[in-house]
C-alpha cells in the first residue's frame, strides 16, 4: 500500500523555533576561489569541507533533515574539466565520509537522475545509502543531476506506469512518487552566494518554505551564518493560507 505523505497545500504542518528540514543551494564556490586567485576546483574542494561542518552544525541544533543541491541537471553545461573534477570530489567524499556518517547516526540519500554517472560513482552511492539506511539522527540528501521539473515529470511517469490510469491526478496521488517522499517539506531554504532564485530546485517541495538569501559564499557559510538564517526564520509568520488573526486565535 502506498503511504499518504504530507503536503503543506493540503494540511497545516507543525512549526517550531528550529526548522525540522533545511534545504540549501551551495552557491559561490567558484567565486570564492577566484577572489583568492585559485582555480575554481579549489573552491569546490573547500565547499565539500564546508558540508562536513554544516552536517555537524545541523546535528547540534536538532535539525532532522538537510538537503543539499550539489549538482543540477543544468550543470552539465559547465566546462568539461570542471564537471570531471566535481565528479572526482563526489567519489572522494563518498569514500571518506560514509564511515563517519555511520558513527554519527547520519543517513545518506542521493536523489536525481543517477544513470548518467559512471558505474563506480553509482556503486558508491548505493553502498553509502545501504550502510546508513537505519540511521535517524540526521538525514542528509544530496541532489545530484537533479532538477525540480525532472522530479515532477519522473513522479508522473512512475504513477502512470504503476496505475495505467488516465484520470486526473490529485496531490496525494503524486507525492509518494517524488524523489524526496521520505522527508517532510523543507521549512527553511537557504541560498548562499548572493543570487535570489531557486534554480529548478525542489519546485514541488518549496511551496510553503521560508526563503533566505545571503551574499555569503558557500565556503564561508559556517555555523554562525546558519544561526543567522535560523534567526530570520524564527521571525517569519508561517500562515499557510490563513490570516494573522487566525494564528493568534489558535
Amino acid at each position: 500500500m502506498i503511504k499518504r505523505f504530507f503536503s503543506s497545500t493540503v494540511d497545516i504542518p507543525r512549526t517550531a523555533a528550529v526548522p525540522r528540514h533545511v534545504a540549501i543551494i551551495m552557491d559561490g564556490n567558484g567565486r570564492w576561489a577566484k577572489k583568492r586567485l585559485m582555480p575554481r576546483v579549489a573552491g569546490h574542494a573547500q565547499g565539500v569541507e564546508r558540508v562536513r561542518d554544516m552536517v555537524q552544525a545541523c546535528i547540534e541544533r536538532g535539525i532532522e533533515y538537510l538537503t543539499l543541491f550539489a549538482f543540477s541537471s543544468e550543470n552539465w553545461r559547465r566546462p568539461a574539466d570542471e564537471v570531471d573534477r566535481l565528479m572526482e570530489l563526489f567519489v572522494l567524499a563518498l569514500e571518506r565520509e560514509v564511515e563517519k556518517m555511520c558513527r554519527n547516526g547520519v543517513r545518506l540519500k542521493v536523489v536525481g537522475d543517477l544513470q548518467r554517472f559512471e558505474p563506480r560513482l553509482r556503486r558508491l552511492i548505493d553502498e553509502g545509502e545501504e550502510r546508513t539506511r537505519e540511521n535517524r539522527r540526521l538525514t542528509i540528501t544530496v541532489c545530484a543531476n537533479y532538477g525540480g521539473r525532472w522530479d515532477i515529470l519522473n513522479a508522473v511517469n512512475a504513477w502512470r506506469r504503476e496505475h495505467g490510469e488516465t484520470r486526473a491526478l490529485r496531490e496525494e496521488d503524486l507525492t509518494p512518487y517524488l524523489s524526496m517522499s521520505y522527508a517532510p517539506e523543507p521549512d527553511l531554504f537557504i541560498r548562499t552566494g548572493g543570487e535570489q532564485r531557486v534554480s529548478n530546485f525542489l519546485l514541488w517541495q518549496l511551496a510553503y518554505t521560508e526563503l533566505y538569501f545571503t551574499d555569503t559564499l558557500w565556503p564561508d557559510f559556517d555555523a554562525q551564518a546558519l544561526d543567522l538564517a535560523i534567526a530570520s526564520y524564527r521571525k517569519r509568520e508561517r500562515r499557510f493560507g490563513r490570516t494573522s488573526e487566525q494564528l493568534q486565535e489558535s
